[in-house]
């Protein structure tokens, strides 16, 4: 690899991967086996979790449930659905054409945040590990990784292609015009007003991943 190229830096969750409808799957799955409740003190414990660490767990916010359900024998249907979930079934339209697309003109890496057990799974399992031939970053906080981004992945620019604006804009104000931010309205992040709200435009915004395909020429 060689530093005067550019590097296309893609997201995961809702960027190339439709996780709100994984998560309505999951709520659903949680209704139908334990009821209504209990779905709803699953997810007390996944957003308290989210606070307390900044990314998204399901598998720990799971052993959290467990902890107030130690006697309930369903809880490995939930492991389960959580661990064999076909994510490839939620990949937004033409996400691979993109990441193919994309690969004319630089290496494509996945760069996400989340835990070392399932994020890694979800990619794998969604075929986007192979589609950027093995080139995936999961760190807990990725705007926080960036010089180990460079250090693997050295380049005179880079492309950043994520959901968040909050995340575009700590990329932004790290590496400046050496970074081109691209911004897909997709899930609630990027559809909650006060997020956008809250931080300058990207570069570029589209209203869904498969428009690069007409916007990188």
């Amino acid at each position: 690899m060689t530093a005067d190229q550019t590097v296309f830096l893609f997201d995961v969750d809702n960027t190339l991967l439709d996780n709100d409808a994984i998560q309505d799957d999951l709520s659903a799955h949680l209704e139908r086996e334990f009821g209504r409740p209990q779905r709803d003190r699953y997810w007390s414990l996944f957003e308290a979790l989210r606070a307390e660490l900044g990314y998204a767990d399901y598998l720990g916010a799971l052993q959290r449930y467990r902890l107030e359900n130690l006697d309930e024998p369903h809880l490995l249907l939930m492991s389960s659905f959580l661990v064999d979930y076909p994510f490839a079934n939620r990949l937004y339209p033409r996400a691979l054409e993109v990441l193919e697309h994309c690969r004319r003109f630089g290496p494509t890496v996945i760069l996400s945040d989340g835990d070392v057990v399932f994020q890694p799974r979800k990619v794998r399992r969604a075929g986007l590990w192979d589609a950027v031939e093995g080139r995936v970053l999961i760190y807990l906080h990725k705007e926080r990784m960036l010089e180990a981004v460079v250090r693997r992945f050295p380049a005179s620019r880079y492309v950043m292609v994520d959901d968040k604006l909050r995340i575009l804009t700590a990329m932004k104000r790290e590496w400046g015009d050496s970074l081109t931010t691209i911004f897909p309205r997709q899930g609630h992040y990027a559809r909650d007003p006060k997020e956008i709200a809250a931080y300058p435009a990207a570069d570029v915004t589209v209203e869904r991943i498969g428009d690069l395909l007409e916007v990188i020429e």
